[in-house]
């Protein structure tokens, strides 16, 4: 290929990214090599296997991520702000509405998510580490070169450009002959092998690594949400990687899987992708009904109301999750009884969810509550929730839906179960599990800008999406005619996306002024809180607990607070075993990326080629006979600053 069919050019935009990437690239080279700072990151960051340091990596691969999607979203809003505009062509348009979609399911809300359960579940169950630290290091790695690769498109090879859900036939080669969908492929498999690591990784971390005495029916909510989302993940990935794995050989060597005129059938990527897709949904939306279950707890000052319940509608999610993927397309051709048993399945997953909410509601009952951000955004998720499960039940009716399917209304619907049920819980995670994190608090009062810019820009942004989605607007239009009556609600929710990024700016201005000025003395537990991460101090050692803690109940720090039972004393200690760090995991991850670029193109010798760097990965891993180091009680009682006398779970405050 000629370095112009490599290259994205004529568009000036585009010109200004590759400009912007090459001059971001050589700034981070130059400035880390002059710092000094290669061998810093490589024995303390690239090389870890430290859950609480790749916790870390995902949520700024997150917050990265979510960057780049906002501008796509930005990009859209301002495309249809008025009729007629030309700010986007249409093939410009599509290739945006795809990676936007894309990267904010896949490589936005799932590392933040999953970055927030790596940091917390070891501390929530008493576990010094996740039970496989290099497969979870791997795992980083993984979905950070699948992202890099599917982040790279628009300006080496040109991007996807068949949906965020890459419908057959318009995905295959016959109408998308360039190397964009090839992108989405690969990158997404890569990615995909990270993810479904993890999902195993927790499974085996949270049944085999509790604190003793933690029983299932005494684990912190957001570690039973976890759970079951490693269980669907572990259902539901695999469906994803097969369909991937269908489409590479369909667009890379001439199979035939979805291509009618072939033997193939497009139905059957349809089916394949909305038994992955549906159960993701709640892949991302589960890990956040637990953190709202913590935050409101900690901030009503009440045990978490029904906890049984809580249990079971979450196991009855994850059940119905994989019974409802035909809603999807009840305008495809299904039987009308097809289309009733998925009606059923679909309205039935608002039960247990509903049952959710009502919990929530009644710990506020009567609660001493706390109006701190991470609360605010809990609150906020409720209504705005309700909108969207609201919505869905509409959605879910398999004769109104041939009204509402492929309209913006279902955008909106989309949106308002998926920015509350995901995002503003990260963001209530990130200010209340900052502390754990690094040390200091976020800045309450910025944390309120940033709230309340976000909240109001997001219901500004959606809302109006219902109304011209009812008078008719589809989705994926990328301009219209004057007189249609949406120039209005279309300029309301240009301005509303404004106000979100000014939000979103305000939660990184935030980040950078703690960062600089907030204080250092936060103590183990700032928020008086309930469960067994508060008990060690902020930032976490890197060991997590100097004793494996004995669970007895719930809320076991709550506990041991309110009776002022004794943690542990210096002669307590005992040398702590750790895993080594690992610099296998990122150099199978680079050749991961590098095997994939040369995928994408077609460049197979190449690609098998630098597939031997894999598969030496694979071999060294087997021969690295490295079992780890002690911590030795010295450091341990320096770290602690333990003298002779007992020490309470609470800690210095």
């Amino acid at each position: 290929m000629s370095l112009d069919q490599i290259l994205v050019t004529g568009d000036p935009m585009i010109l200004a990214s590759q400009i912007a990437i090459l001059i971001t690239m050589i700034a981070l080279i130059v400035g880390i090599s002059y710092f000094k700072k290669w061998k810093y990151l490589w024995s303390e960051w690239f090389t870890t296997v430290d859950h609480k340091k790749i916790g870390i990596m995902y949520i700024l691969a997150g917050v990265i991520m979510f960057f780049r999607g906002g501008v796509d979203g930005l990009m859209m809003k301002a495309q249809t702000s008025r009729p007629n505009m030309e700010f986007l062509d249409a093939q410009h348009y599509d290739e945006i509405f795809t990676t936007h979609g894309v990267i904010m399911i896949l490589f936005m809300a799932m590392p933040l998510l999953i970055g927030i359960m790596n940091v917390v579940i070891p501390l929530q169950i008493g576990a010094r580490d996740v039970a496989f630290p290099k497969l979870n290091a791997l795992s980083f790695w993984t979905f950070f070169v699948g992202a890099m690769l599917f982040n790279i498109s628009f300006v080496i090879g040109g991007s996807p450009d068949a949906g965020w859900t890459s419908y057959f036939p318009l995905a295959g080669k016959e109408f998308t002959p360039g190397v964009g969908n090839n992108y989405y492929a690969i990158s997404l498999q890569i990615a995909g092998i990270g993810t479904l690591a993890t999902g195993i990784n927790f499974i085996v971390t949270i049944l085999k690594m509790r604190a003793p005495g933690m029983t299932l029916m005494k684990m912190p909510m957001f570690t039973w949400t976890s759970l079951v989302t490693s269980v669907i993940i572990v259902a539901a990935f695999p469906i994803l990687t097969v369909a991937l794995a269908f489409m590479t050989l369909d667009r890379l060597f001439g199979t035939h899987f979805f291509t009618v005129a072939g033997g193939g059938d497009p139905m059957l990527w349809l089916n394949l992708f909305w038994l992955w897709g549906h159960p993701e949904v709640y892949i991302v939306v589960l890990p956040a009904f637990g953190m709202f279950s913590e935050v409101i707890s900690t901030f009503s000052r009440k045990n978490l109301y029904g906890y049984s319940s809580m249990v079971i509608s979450i196991v009855g999610i994850a059940f119905l999750s994989m019974l409802v993927w035909v809603h999807h397309f009840y305008t495809m051709g299904n039987s009308a009884a097809v289309n009733s048993v998925f009606s059923i399945t679909t309205m039935a997953i608002a039960i247990p969810t509903g049952v959710k909410i009502f919990n929530w509601l009644f710990t506020m009952r009567k609660g001493r509550i706390q109006f701190s951000t991470a609360m605010l955004w809990s609150l906020a998720f409720i209504p705005c929730f309700t909108i969207g499960g609201v919505t869905g039940v509409m959605l879910a009716m398999a004769a109104a839906d041939y009204q509402y399917h492929n309209t913006m209304f279902l955008v909106a619907h989309f949106h308002y179960v998926l920015i509350p049920g995901v995002v503003f819980a990260v963001f209530a995670g990130l200010y209340y599990w900052w502390p754990k994190m690094f040390g200091f608090k976020l800045n309450e009062k910025i944390g309120k800008w940033h709230f309340w810019l976000f909240v109001i820009g997001f219901n500004l942004t959606f809302m109006p999406m219902f109304f011209v989605g009812l008078d008719g607007m589809t989705r994926r239009m990328y301009t219209y005619s004057e007189g249609l009556g949406w120039e209005a609600w279309l300029g309301v929710s240009a301005v509303g996306s404004l106000i979100m990024a000014a939000g979103f700016a305000a939660l990184c201005y935030n980040i950078y002024w703690s960062f600089r000025f907030a204080s250092r003395e936060v103590g183990n537990d700032p928020w008086d809180a309930r469960t067994l991460e508060w008990t060690m101090a902020s930032p976490a050692p890197h060991y997590n607990f100097a004793v494996v803690p004995e669970v007895d109940s719930i809320d076991p720090l709550w506990k041991m607070k309110k009776k002022g039972i004794k943690a542990f004393t210096k002669k307590d200690l005992k040398p702590i075993h750790m895993p080594s760090n690992s610099g296998i995991p990122i150099i199978m991850g680079i050749a991961f990326g590098i095997v994939g670029f040369f995928l994408v193109f077609e460049w197979f010798t190449l690609a098998a080629i630098w597939s031997l760097g894999i598969i030496g990965g694979l071999i060294a891993n087997s021969f690295d006979y490295d079992d780890g180091y002690y911590v030795p009680v010295d450091e341990i009682t320096k770290t602690e600053g333990l003298d002779d006398t007992e020490r309470k779970w609470k800690g210095d405050q």
